[in-house]
């Protein structure tokens, strides 16, 4: 998605070899550890995953809360940010924030280029009608969770 808008890669140029940690604070104990996530800005202003040994020293750390894996998955169907502490280079941390506000990935039209236009139109019809009805359900689940 970087790579296609250049407005977000000129972003992350300045911040070239920074590291942004993501730590699962509270992550229950009954399930396996989450994945390393420690990424770097590359040269080119993309963003590229450390590998299994992350990094030492992150530029910029973001604690979610993990307390309840289920409600940040909720939360991310219905489009609202999981509650976070960022710790670390403020412009990092402001550029980084553009992106997550402005940039889309545009599944039709990266789904067009392997399937053809006509398919992938109807494939993101139907796939859109889903994630509606998965997007509403969240919603009622929520809002029945919020009351308890």
């Amino acid at each position: 998605m970087i790579a296609s808008e250049p407005v977000a890669s000129s972003r992350l140029v300045p911040h070239a070899g920074r590291c942004l940690q993501l730590h699962f604070d509270a992550w229950p104990r009954l399930l396996p550890p989450p994945p390393l996530a420690a990424f770097r800005v590359t040269p080119a202003g993309l963003v590229e995953w450390c590998g299994a040994e992350g990094c030492t020293n992150p530029d910029l750390r973001v604690t979610i809360d993990a307390s309840n894996p289920a409600q940040v998955l909720v939360q991310a169907v219905v489009g609202t940010r999981p509650k976070v502490d960022v710790a670390g280079d403020a412009a990092f941390a402001t550029d980084l924030n553009w992106l997550f506000d402005n940039l889309r990935w545009d599944a039709q039209d990266d789904l067009a280029s392997i399937v053809g236009q006509a398919p992938a139109r109807e494939i993101a019809r139907i796939a859109g009608g889903i994630a509606n009805g998965v997007r509403d359900a969240a919603k009622t689940l929520s809002g029945l969770a919020a009351r308890r």
